[in-house]
């Protein structure tokens, strides 16, 4: 019989006659735990040195990851202490990346972030109510990460 598990992101659930529901159980809020608010550390390809500090950040992995990670682009590793856990990403899924300080979403098999947009300048009539506007909004995506900074 094969492992029960949800269909979005196949996290493990309780059969009837299960024994040590504990460990499916702690196994299922370890994963909620990562995904619920996702924020990654950084989008790497290289596995990065982790301590028991580092339990519970996440990375997007990108690149041509090796070892632990190989196989795995595209995906979030999870240090969960002593072994990593992957999420496969959702069409739609977003994450905060901390060192980027910018929102990703996962559109077409891919991570994708928003580009760099300058303020508006030069131009024949300045309209200086207009360009405020603009940076006004500019300013409040680049602070919500939707735009670079």
């Amino acid at each position: 019989m094969a492992a029960l598990e949800t269909g979005r992101h196949r996290l493990p659930l309780l059969a009837v006659s299960q024994a040590q529901k504990e460990i499916t159980h702690n196994e299922a809020l370890v994963m909620v735990d990562a995904l619920l608010h996702m924020a990654v550390e950084a989008a790497l390809s290289a596995i990065p040195a982790v301590t028991d500090d580092d339990i519970g950040k996440s990375w997007v992995i990108n690149g041509v990851p090796t070892g632990a990670w190989a196989n795995k682009a595209g995906q979030i590793a999870c240090w969960i202490g002593g072994s990593w856990r992957f999420v496969v990403p959702q069409e739609g899924m977003r994450v905060w990346n901390k060192s980027t300080r910018r929102h990703s979403l996962f559109i077409s098999s891919q991570w994708t972030t928003a580009p760099s947009i300058a303020n508006p300048t030069g131009g024949t009539a300045v309209d200086s109510e207009a360009r405020a506007a603009l940076a006004a909004i500019l300013q409040y995506f680049r602070l919500l990460g939707i735009l670079a900074t």
